[in-house]
């Protein structure tokens, strides 16, 4: 059962590697205003993400069976509770996979976090040029005023 949880393992970092991958590439379009790419990238990250959940459950699910297998009760099994209770050989090897997806997740979030940053000054910086390229209220006439103490002509004159 450990085999397989580390196996579980192995597979999240692997596409966690992946989507960090596509996150990087996510901030040079981003720089370089490659909206093509960006939509790319974005069908990409969502077909990562559905396989890193499909994997998380067979995970989740070998975990709980793994507690079940050893008799312990525990309403929220986790891999770092797991760690507590394991020793030598399968100890190391959970222990590696265990911190090596702690190591691409930090990586991912710092990623994502500037993406989200560049996004945000994109968003600004559209809104900026919006803001310049609309007229004022003020040049919406186009001429002077018009002189007030000239009596206004129309077609018909109702005086008739």
């Amino acid at each position: 059962m450990i085999e397989s949880i580390i196996s579980d393992m192995k597979r999240l970092v692997k596409l966690h590697k992946s989507l960090l991958h596509a996150s990087k590439e996510k901030t040079e379009a981003l720089k370089n205003n490659d909206t093509a790419k960006l939509q790319q990238l974005g069908q990409e990250e969502r077909r990562h993400i559905q396989a890193v959940e499909k994997v998380e459950r067979v995970r989740q699910a070998n975990v709980t069976a793994w507690y079940e297998e050893q008799g312990i009760t525990n309403p929220d099994p986790t891999v770092s509770d797991m760690l507590e209770r394991l020793e030598g050989e399968s100890y190391d090897a959970l222990n590696a996979e265990y911190e090596a997806m702690i190591l691409v997740l930090a990586d991912l979030k710092n990623q994502e976090r500037l993406n989200a940053e560049l996004t945000q000054q994109s968003l600004q910086f559209i809104n900026l040029s919006l803001d310049l390229l609309q007229p004022s209220l003020s040049n919406m006439n186009y001429g002077g005023e018009e002189d007030s103490d000239k009596p206004k002509r129309s077609v018909f004159d109702s005086r008739a």
